[in-house]
């Protein structure tokens, strides 16, 4: 197959992966997206550095054979632990969406005070402070693990009492004793609860997904190698899933706003919760 004809692949520990998946298909229409949630295994956030990069080196596998052009790692802690490691292994562009969001996090922020919330493995990595810092070394990050958000989302209660309730009691205390003007969501989970978190920490701190920005780069890397598609895509994007597809069709569809045509249930070879 023709290069700018092959999809490019989206990588994550679960459903928050197509936060990123959707500003992809947003800016770029002609291409077409071949998505892999790890969703049996999810969180990855607790996990250790060698099972992330095993699972992750798993799901490139599979999906390398759909013929890709492109992967981009939609999952911060897979970024922050494989991405290094992915780039020396395959001959393709290798996209994380760590440094993406730290350069619209110094992009937004005012006073350079940037708090990054994360997963647990993504917060122990430093790879938010380290990527800030590399980029603008005048920045103050502190980061905030927050091990609840992830389940919760792949749950599907993304709003209402319950959301408010857990994510006042995790971030108040953190905007009380951080004088931060900008906040980096550090998981590609968290963006579906973006409107509960601005409500509770007010509109004065600038909330930061990395989907858009990664989405930009990736248009971008593409341009840089002429492996744009100028024709419309023929095929329907594809979707695949290692745990109950139903939720993921259901969070899958409140995102996109529209059906998902091809989902399948898949097994990963050493797929173990």
């Amino acid at each position: 197959m023709d290069e700018v004809q092959q999809g490019i692949g989206v990588i994550d520990s679960g459903v928050g992966g197509l936060t990123v998946a959707y500003e992809l298909m947003r800016q770029l229409p002609n291409e077409k997206i071949i998505y892999l949630g790890d969703t049996l295994r999810c969180p990855y956030g607790s996990r250790s550095k060698e099972e992330v990069q095993a699972f992750t080196k798993e799901m490139v596998d599979f999906l390398l054979e759909k013929e890709l052009k492109m992967v981009v790692i939609a999952c911060n802690t897979a970024t922050a632990y494989a991405l290094e490691m992915l780039r020396k292994q395959l001959s393709i562009p290798v996209l994380g969406v760590i440094k993406p969001g730290s350069r619209a996090a110094i992009k937004a922020s005012r006073n350079n005070h940037i708090g990054i919330i994360g997963t647990e493995g993504t917060v122990a990595s430093e790879a938010y402070p380290k990527a800030l810092h590399s980029i603008k070394e005048q920045v103050n990050a502190q980061s905030l693990a927050c091990p609840l958000f992830v389940p919760m989302v792949e749950k599907g209660i993304t709003d209402g009492e319950q959301a408010d309730q857990l994510i006042e009691e995790t971030l108040i205390p953190f905007k009380n004793t951080f004088s931060m003007d900008t906040l980096i969501l550090g998981c590609t989970h968290y963006p579906l609860l973006e409107t509960t978190i601005q409500k509770v920490l007010g509109e004065e701190i600038s909330i930061i997904s990395s989907s858009e920005e990664t989405a930009r780069e990736a248009s971008m890397l593409l341009e840089f190698f002429d492996g744009l598609r100028t024709e419309p895509r023929e095929s329907e994007h594809e979707f695949y899933a290692t745990g109950d597809v139903d939720v993921f069709r259901k969070i899958a569809e409140k995102i996109f706003n529209e059906e998902i045509v091809h989902l399948e249930k898949v097994t990963m070879e050493k797929a173990t919760i």
